[in-house]
């Protein structure tokens, strides 16, 4: 069976600065219509895979292929002009001597009349219809957002390239216009690297997240893999807050004050931490005469009091001192639920979404093959 040439394939791709690696050993392809999203926090690498993939910058070592032809490794870096590529960055970088016709015309090859023609069905798509003869300063920050996007898509890039595009946007405008950028780029079946350190943002426009920290990508796939199903405690709370209890590891199972955790893959003695997020803990009042018992679903709840409790607008944060080790976990709460401070409660989670991982400063996974000894 045959398969289809990645639209852009970077391979083990590295960036040094001064002698300092950036981004390392980072292997990603994108296909045609489909949207990647580099995700991470402020200097982990990310823009600058961004300025490889568009020719900005040329990589230390690895490849970057666009449909099947090198276009950069170490010896060499084709100019983002020869690539095929539209570029998108957070502040639309128009020409403001330009009026928005002759901004989305800038680098169209052809006739005049075909240049002509490929603007106005642009600005059409966008919105824009009426707006050619204007300048960027007469617009919006959102009608400016749609005359880069129609400047870049016009002259049809195989591989559209942004850069936190919708960051300067007000929050009222953001979503719309970012639903209908992506309507307009899987119109035009062009492969999309986008760049931000927004979960909701990735979670939103995704098909595949990349996760980066430090300069390498661990953990990629669909968005809902990388939330329920994150690499490690730093993956999962980059997505939200998470709860967190340690325990150590006896006969591969952890013993917490929720109960027992199979624990399989790790030898006896080794640190681990339960991870669990705020939406996936229930709530009880501890009546002390009719007490909560465990379930398979929730497993076994734990005493707490609450030290805190604030509404979210759809819901309610409420912290509690936990009376076990005196840790502070939280739990969120549909609609209003506001217990004052010095309430006991009973707090139990969601098992089947709860996630063990050894603790950070160690990892004495098992081998399977190992025999007991006497």
């Amino acid at each position: 069976m045959l398969t289809a040439t990645p639209r852009l394939e970077m391979t083990q791709l590295s960036r040094d600065y001064d002698g300092v690696r950036v981004v390392s050993d980072l292997s990603l392809t994108l296909s045609p219509g489909e949207v990647t999203c580099l995700l991470g926090p402020s200097g982990c690498g990310k823009s600058t895979t961004l300025r490889m993939a568009a020719g900005v910058e040329g990589p230390s070592a690895g490849t970057v292929n666009i449909d099947g032809e090198r276009v950069a490794d170490a010896s060499f870096s084709l100019p983002p002009e020869q690539r095929s590529v539209g570029l998108m960055f957070q502040d639309f970088a128009l020409f403001p001597h330009l009026d928005v016709a002759r901004n989305v015309a800038f680098g169209l090859k052809g006739s005049r009349s075909e240049k002509a023609a490929r603007v106005t069905e642009l600005l059409d798509r966008v919105g824009l219809s009426n707006y050619g003869t204007k300048f960027p300063h007469q617009l919006s920050g959102g009608e400016q957002q749609r005359v880069a996007l129609a400047r870049a898509l016009a002259p049809r890039p195989a591989i559209m390239l942004m850069d936190e595009p919708f960051s300067g946007l007000d929050n009222r405008l953001r979503d719309g216009i970012r639903d209908r950028t992506l309507d307009i780029l899987r119109e035009e079946g062009t492969a999309v690297l986008l760049v931000t350190h927004e979960p909701d943002e990735a979670m939103r426009m995704a098909d595949k997240i990349a996760l980066m920290r430090d300069g390498r990508i661990v953990q990629i796939g669909a968005p809902y893999t990388i939330y329920a199903k994150p690499v490690d405690q730093k993956a999962a709370a980059f997505f939200s807050d998470v709860n967190v209890v340690h325990g150590v590891v006896q006969d591969r199972q952890t013993e917490t004050p929720f109960g027992l955790f199979l624990t399989p893959g790790l030898v006896d003695g080794a640190d681990v931490e339960i991870v669990f997020r705020p939406q996936h803990c229930r709530l009880d009042f501890d009546r002390k005469d009719t007490p909560v018992h465990p379930t398979v679903e929730h497993g076994v709840p734990a005493r707490g009091t609450v030290i805190r409790a604030r509404f979210m607008g759809n819901q309610s944060l409420v912290e509690l001192e936990m009376d076990h080790d005196g840790s502070l976990l939280k739990a969120v709460v549909p609609g209003v639920f506001m217990p004052p401070v010095g309430t006991p409660l009973v707090l139990s989670l969601r098992r089947d979404h709860a996630h063990v991982f050894p603790c950070a400063t160690q990892s004495r996974v098992s081998n399977p093959w190992d025999t007991p000894k006497d």
